[in-house]
C-alpha cells in the first residue's frame, strides 16, 4: 500500500522579494504567518504498519523551521530572493538527506497562496 503522509509547521517572518518592480508591494519589507507541509510518499512496510513515524519528520523539520522563525529571510544564505518558489525549494534541499521519502514541500505564504515543489 503506497500513502502520502503531511506533517505541517507554522513560522513567522519578515522578507522583501529584490526581483519585483519598483513600486509592487512585495518589493518593500513585509511579514507572512508561514505554513510548510512537508509530505513524505512511499510503501507501508507490512510488518509495521506504517510509512515513517511522524516524530521522524518532526525532528528533521524543527530545526530548520527555528532557523526561519522570527527572522528576516533575506539574510538567511540561500535565501537571498525568498520567494516562496525558492523557499519551497530550500527547504525541500536541507531536508532531502534527512528524509529519504520527502516527495514534497508546500509553503503556504497566505491562506490563499501556496506553491508545491517536488524536487
Amino acid at each position: 500500500m503506497v500513502v502520502r503522509l503531511v506533517k505541517t509547521f507554522g513560522f513567522e517572518a519578515a522578507h522583501l522579494l529584490p526581483t519585483f518592480p519598483e513600486g509592487h508591494k512585495c518589493r518593500r519589507l513585509h511579514g507572512h504567518s508561514f505554513r510548510v507541509d512537508v509530505i513524505v510518499e512511499g510503501e507501508v512496510d507490512p510488518a509495521k504498519g506504517y510509512l515513517v513515524d511522524y516524530g521522524e519528520i518532526k525532528q528533521a523539520a524543527e530545526p530548520l523551521i527555528k532557523k526561519l522563525d522570527h527572522y528576516y529571510l533575506n539574510d538567511i544564505a540561500g535565501l537571498e530572493n525568498p520567494t516562496s518558489e525558492n523557499l519551497a525549494k530550500w527547504i525541500y534541499d536541507a531536508l532531502r538527506p534527512k528524509l529519504p521519502l520527502l516527495a514534497a514541500i508546500i509553503v503556504y505564504e497566505t491562506c490563499t497562496t501556496t506553491c508545491e515543489y517536488r524536487g
